[in-house]
């Protein structure tokens, strides 16, 4: 195995990762009456409380996503919510938009801060209420894009985008993508099952009219024993007789992600647990047609920029916005469809997709499958982007069986 090559100045880590449970976005779903920011507070607070060796004053800076910045998601969302969760006045903060890789690129462009010497320590996550704040609600796209065609008009709707991927690569039938569906959602039961999944979920306590006051503690979107049977008799929305539906492609959700990164000098004088090393990252531009093949060359990218191979890689956090987006991946790089090594826990088909807060979920599940695999020394987390770009991050195992990593 080839040594990656570290990132640049100093070496960045992940030093923990929380998140609410996941809801359906609409007025009857778990967060219809919960307000953005306080999903992100709940976060914020958590991390302060699960790592009490950390003086809060010592945090450099609050780096937040959201898709939609607006209402209940507007005002400078890192600052705002680091005033809310009680953070000193003196710890700024700041709001960071990557569409789906928001939380993404607020871990990557803080993780630079903290290489070139400028932090220490940093909270970058992310939230998307899409109950109150629908993807392309109050935007304005310039008219130019579609006028002077500097892209097609499915590149504005995600659904048109899987279809035409679908177009692009006609081996990944609706059947494929079904089972692959199936599977997530078997995967992600078992995990529920197995405990794996609750101990970094935040409980949020909310309120409805109807039902008055009630606790999250579960993902909402999850459909357990969901079966081929039941995914062949759903629609196809984006195009007669198409191949997409509600089954193969990740809901309309609302829920929040927050994690520490931390320079590793710090972490060590903190005491705080050094849980992945970060190795690289890249992000990629593709046809905004067929955004869900983004991932493809940004991993190219990040593995090159390592100096590795996707052979080198024993563990995989995948974001599934759709079937047909993960297996276009898969299938480049060789690898099966029921490759353990890919999303153990199951992906946003069953978990659900909250836009610009799931890139941490990627990385918090990899930090976690890192400690039950020390066999492993390289992960990454990746994700298509909405108007055709890509993002992956690539990590190290600390517990890596040789000792390698932490040298």
């Amino acid at each position: 195995m080839r040594p990656a090559r570290p990132a640049g100045g100093r070496e960045v880590v992940f030093v923990d990762g929380v998140r609410t449970p996941f809801g359906k976005a609409g007025p009857g779903g778990l967060y219809g009456e919960t307000r953005a920011d306080d999903l992100v507070v709940r976060c914020l607070r958590e991390l302060l409380r699960r790592n009490p060796s950390l003086p809060p004053e010592r945090v450099d800076d609050v780096a937040v996503a959201a898709t939609t910045q607006t209402g209940d998601q507007g005002l400078t969302l890192g600052r705002s919510a680091a005033l809310l969760a009680g953070l000193p006045r003196t710890v700024p903060g700041y709001a960071v938009d990557r569409m789906c890789a928001g939380a993404m690129t607020a871990v990557t462009t803080a993780a630079g801060g903290i290489a070139l010497g400028a932090y220490d320590v940093v909270v970058a996550g992310g939230v998307e209420h899409m109950g109150h704040h629908p993807l392309g609600a109050g935007l304005d796209p310039n008219p130019r894009l579609l006028a002077e065609r500097m892209v097609d008009p499915d590149a504005l709707v995600m659904g048109k985008t899987a279809e035409n991927l679908h177009d692009r690569l006609p081996h990944l039938t609706r059947e494929r993508c079904d089972a692959y569906a199936v599977a997530s959602q078997e995967k992600l039961a078992k995990a529920y099952a197995d405990g794996r999944v609750q101990p970094d979920l935040v409980p949020v306590a909310t309120r409805s009219t109807e039902r008055g006051w009630g606790l999250a503690t579960r993902d909402e979107p999850p459909r357990p024993g969901t079966t081929m049977e039941d995914l062949a008799t759903l629609r196809t929305p984006f195009r007669p007789h198409g191949r997409v539906t509600a089954g193969n492609a990740a809901g309309l959700n609302d829920g929040a992600t927050a994690c520490l990164l931390a320079a590793r000098e710090a972490a060590e004088e903190l005491g705080l647990p050094v849980r992945m090393r970060l190795v690289s990252f890249a992000f990629a531009g593709v046809e905004p047609e067929v955004m869900g093949y983004g991932p493809v060359p940004s991993t190219e990218k990040a593995l090159a920029k390592a100096g590795l191979g996707i052979e080198d890689i024993g563990l995989l956090e995948l974001n599934e916005a759709f079937a047909v987006q993960a297996l276009a991946f898969l299938d480049h790089f060789g690898i099966a469809d029921d490759d353990p090594r890919v999303n153990p826990w199951g992906g946003a088909l069953a978990v659900g997709h909250p836009l610009a807060s799931s890139g941490v979920r990627l990385m918090s599940q990899l930090a976690r499958h890192f400690e039950d695999h020390p066999e492993v020394r390289y992960g990454l987390t990746a994700m298509c982007i909405g108007l055709g770009m890509g993002g992956t991050v690539v990590w190290e195992n600390p517990h890596h069986e040789s000792g390698s990593a932490r040298q």
